[in-house]
């Protein structure tokens, strides 16, 4: 079946005789361009639905002639070929139909695409238009929008009335037959009549002007004379101040100060007259001339002189003023009373109320720096306070553990033992201060002053213990007796401290400052060094296992500065706690020391470590230096710096542990160890350069 399949399948030639190629050839052109047709023509002429319904039944006979020929090849027959080819033939021409009408599809939807974009096309086109309508018709209402907000410049001008236009405006610019029945002419004609009085102002002002240059220059020639009448006056002044000196005349400043003086309290106005007369008696002592001011002593008097005066007036002015409180007091109990903490307060400040006029005394010292000293008097406690401060040629940057040396509150505690300005000198003001509820005078000392036992001795005041009196009368030779001292003692304290706030500066960095005058007091070489230096609390000195022995003999007072230092070489530490007392450098510091190295060795375990605090501690008078022995502080840290290397290079090496020494010995030592506690040469030989015992 399949050959005799494939021989009908075979094209048949058709061939003609007897008529040329070519004219067959025009012949079957002419009638191809007869039969030509354009199936995009023939879209538009067939109806869409038919063409549908002809695809489903075409596609419908396909499924019957493929069942057919399924049926006919599952039967096998001889006569079967021949109805299975003619059912492939009629499948063959649905086939075409179902190309024909794909075709027709596809044509269809190429135009509908193409009908579709055109469309599209055209609404963008016409929304762009409708775009460019919009925003000129926004950008119209923004003009319009500004015109009608726009405001001229005549508006924000203060034009005259119009009653004063008519009035005071000449025919030619008010024209009043025009302007009375035009606004916008009548607005011009009152900016034309503005602008004429501006012009007339304008005008005005520069002949004001001109004038103003006229009287400046007078009163310039008029400031010449004056000034240069100020310089011949003060040449007459200076011509002479030589004779006021010479003859210690100072008229003016002793006048205004002597006037000023007699509105003293007595112990403030004491206290002023015998630092005058100290002030003399050191100038003339420098010199034979004749007395004259200290310079290194200045004394002034400051405050209201008027409110001194004020509070002795004549007895009459005061009942008159008494009856007029009463009743001002009648008005206020009728209005409101004050609460008990109110009137406990205001009782407290009438309590501690300051005398208006104070006592300032400038010392200077050897190095430029001043000691600042307000001395104030309280005129219901009878006692005199006085605030400290410190002031030097050149600023200085302060340490971190220097910050308590120069503070007002301690650079004067303890100039006299025990005194340390926290409690009134007077017994008597106990019983005034359980009136008012006031429990001690710490608590306003930062405020009122110090009231140091020393400053009662320089106002001429003296409160026997004995037998309190609630008047004091102020001596002029109990001031006069302790003037001299408390001078120089203040002048140490202040000399003292500036040398111990340079001190600590260089400590702070590790460096102890060793003075020419003291470098034979330590060997050339010291390998141990200072790598700590800060100030501590009182209470974190307490609690120190190693300051027991301080502690408990009671010289760890809390007036008292407290330091720690802490010294290294190599694995070795020594923290050393030191207590630097008020009245240094009269009174050595105290050192405390604990080393930790192979364990922790203080005094109480180690003979050793007592024995370096005995050579800081009892031995300081060799470290002293020269005086005013500003430099033991130092000193003692670089004896402790020379005792820790003694230490740790005469301590026996361990043979079993391989290695080098860890200290190897340089220091040169007579003899390594003493006695059953093998105590080791801390004593340093000068001039030979050896340590032995003591």
């Amino acid at each position: 079946m399949s050959s005799e399949s494939s021989k009908k399948r075979k094209p048949k030639v058709i061939r003609s005789d007897g008529a040329p190629a070519e004219g067959k050839r025009n012949r079957s052109d002419t009638e191809q361009e007869g039969k030509y047709y354009s199936e995009e023509a023939e879209v538009d002429l067939r109806d869409p639905g038919r063409d549908y319904e002809l695809y489903k039944y075409t596609c419908q006979e396909l499924q019957r002639l493929m069942a057919e020929i399924q049926d006919l090849k599952s039967r096998g027959g001889k006569d079967v070929a021949v109805e299975i080819e003619d059912r492939r033939i009629q499948s063959c021409v649905h086939f075409m139909t179902l190309k024909k009408l794909n075709r027709l599809a596809h044509i269809r939807l190429k135009k509908g695409r193409d009908q579709t974009h055109e469309a599209k096309q055209k609404v963008d086109a016409y929304h762009l238009q409708l775009q460019n309508l919009l925003y000129e018709v926004m950008h119209l209402q923004k003009e319009i929008t500004k015109c009608l907000e726009f405001k001229s410049k005549h508006e924000e001008i203060d034009l005259v009335s119009l009653e004063e236009f008519y009035k005071e405006a000449p025919p030619d610019i008010s024209k009043a037959e025009v302007t009375m029945g035009d606004p916008h002419q009548q607005t011009l004609a009152r900016l034309d009549w503005e602008l004429e009085q501006r012009k007339r102002l304008a005008e005005k002002y520069r002949e004001c002007l001109s004038n103003k240059e006229k009287i400046l220059k007078e009163i310039e020639v008029k400031k010449e004379y004056l000034s240069s009448l100020q310089p011949r006056l003060n040449s007459i002044m200076q011509a002479s101040l030589p004779v006021q000196e010479y003859l210690f005349m100072p008229f003016d400043q002793a006048h205004k100060q002597y006037e000023t003086a007699r509105h003293l309290p007595p112990p403030l106005y004491v206290l002023f007259v015998q630092a005058t007369a100290y002030g003399q008696a050191c100038a003339h002592m420098k010199s034979s001339q004749p007395p004259r001011q200290d310079k290194t002593l200045s004394v002034a008097i400051e405050g209201s002189v008027d409110e001194a005066k004020a509070l002795f007036k004549p007895p009459e002015d005061s009942q008159d003023d008494e009856s007029d409180s009463d009743a001002e007091e009648e008005q206020t109990t009728k209005r409101r009373r004050p609460t008990l903490g109110v009137q406990l307060d205001d009782k407290r400040k009438e309590m501690l109320k300051r005398h208006p006029l104070s006592v300032m005394l400038d010392l200077k010292c050897k190095d430029d720096s001043v000691l600042h000293l307000t001395f104030y008097y309280l005129m219901n406690l009878n006692i005199m306070t006085v605030k400290a401060k410190v002031t030097t040629a050149t600023e200085l940057i302060t340490p971190i553990s220097a910050g308590d040396l120069l503070s007002p509150d301690s650079v004067l505690s303890c100039l006299y033992p025990g005194d340390h300005g926290k409690k009134t000198p007077n017994p008597a003001n106990q019983y005034q201060f359980d009136k008012v509820g006031i429990l001690t005078l710490r608590d306003y000392v930062l405020d009122l002053g110090h009231p140091y036992l020393w400053v009662q001795k320089l106002g001429g005041l003296h409160f026997p213990k004995e037998q309190p009196q609630h008047t004091v009368i102020a001596d002029h030779s109990l001031s006069a007796s302790h003037m001299e001292t408390t001078m120089k003692l203040l002048k140490t304290r202040v000399q003292s401290r500036l040398a111990l706030h340079k001190q600590f500066a260089s400590l702070e960095h590790g460096i102890v400052p060793v003075t020419s005058d003291c470098q034979y007091l330590f060997p050339a070489k010291v390998v141990s060094r200072l790598v700590k230096w800060v100030t501590i609390a009182h209470e974190d000195y307490m609690e120190l296992h190693f300051t027991k022995d301080i502690v408990e003999a009671g010289l760890a007072e809390d007036t008292n500065l407290y330091y720690m230092a802490l010294v290294e070489r190599g694995t070795a530490k020594l923290q050393a706690a030191v207590v630097l007392n008020p009245g240094y450098s009269s009174i050595p510091p105290i050192f405390q020391l604990c080393l930790n190295w192979k364990g922790e060795k203080t005094n109480s375990n180690d003979d050793n470590i007592r024995a370096m605090e005995s050579e800081v501690n009892v031995c300081y008078k060799e470290l002293c230096g020269p005086r005013p022995s500003h430099q033991l502080l130092t000193n003692q840290l670089q004896r402790l710096c020379v005792l820790l290397d003694v230490y740790l290079e005469t301590e026996s090496h361990d043979d079993s542990v391989e290695g080098p020494k860890e200290f190897p010995q340089e220091k040169m030592c007579l003899r390594l160890f003493r006695g059953p506690s093998r105590m080791k040469p801390f004593k340093y030989n000068h001039p030979q350069g050896f340590f032995s015992h003591r």
